[in-house]
């Protein structure tokens, strides 16, 4: 059976993988595609492409990007799948984030040296100049310099909301997410529907709006899934006519219990799915 992966990160964002390197392993995993979903950057998506063509006849990179967005004061992401990665409008918005980002990146660095860590934008950024800098690049450098010993603790103690080292970030209306992934040629999937920790009924209610307003698909198989949770999201899909998803959120050494294209191993996202979103787009 082919199989893809539709939602990927590579070091443009918070992966360790660069997009050459996924291209590469997609086609070792033996992948018919694979979507490049940077968060708030689709910078990384030519490199894969251009590399995809020179090695390989049968992979298809699909262009993407998710969104870090906000829902009722809750962060929720928007992967964008067949977007133009090249639409002025985007690149404007994405950089006007990232700028923001830059900008809060340098204030939780600033607090982290004024408690004795020495560490700077450019040790996050670990060569690599264009990565989009997350928590994740804080957790890495944390963990490398012997601080905490894993993510888990890198985030308890030191990257959580709670935390005097965290500096909160300004997202885009999830509404407005939708909007600009469609204005670009994509398709708005909602990414991980059950990582809000929402009660079923807000799930409900925010999946119903987001429809509305251009919502196309959502994650059904995703690698923190359980056979449970997979069938409730598919009936999900069903009751909001939402084409079904599905996607590893693989990011290399920084997620390393998951894998491209089986996720913790037992992750399989049927071609079916590329077809139908192939289809929704004709």
């Amino acid at each position: 059976m082919k199989t893809v992966d539709l939602h990927v990160h590579s070091n443009y964002s918070d992966g360790t993988f660069s997009p050459e390197e996924l291209v590469k392993l997609a086609v070792r995993q033996g992948l018919s595609a694979f979507a490049l979903t940077d968060h708030d950057t689709a910078s990384g998506v030519d490199p894969a492409v251009e590399y995809a063509g020179q090695i390989s006849d049968s992979l298809q990179v699909i262009p993407g990007i998710e969104i870090s967005a906000e829902y009722q004061k809750k962060e929720i992401h928007i992967v964008g799948l067949f977007i133009d990665q090249h639409n002025k409008r985007l690149i404007h918005t994405m950089q006007q984030f990232v700028d923001r980002r830059l900008h809060r990146n340098e204030e939780m660095v600033e607090r982290f040296q004024k408690a004795g860590i020495s560490m700077t934008l450019n040790d996050l950024k670990e060569g690599n100049p264009d990565t989009v800098v997350t928590r994740a690049h804080f957790a890495r450098y944390l963990i490398a310099h012997n601080i905490v010993k894993d993510t888990k603790e890198a985030f308890d103690k030191y990257l959580n909301e709670d935390s005097p080292y965290y500096v909160p970030r300004v997202k885009i209306s999830a509404l407005d997410g939708i909007e600009l992934i469609r204005q670009s040629g994509g398709i708005p999937i909602l990414a991980h529907p059950l990582h809000y920790h929402m009660p079923e009924n807000e799930l409900r209610a925010m999946t119903a709006l987001f429809k509305e307003n251009g919502l196309v698909g959502i994650e059904v198989k995703y690698s923190n899934h359980t056979a449970q949770d997979e069938a409730f999201v598919k009936r999900l899909a069903n009751e909001f006519d939402l084409l079904p998803s599905g996607g590893s959120d693989f990011h290399g050494k920084n997620k390393p219990d998951i894998l491209l294209g089986t996720g913790r191993g037992n992750l399989s996202i049927p071609y079916e799915y590329l077809e139908q979103f192939y289809a929704y787009r004709a």
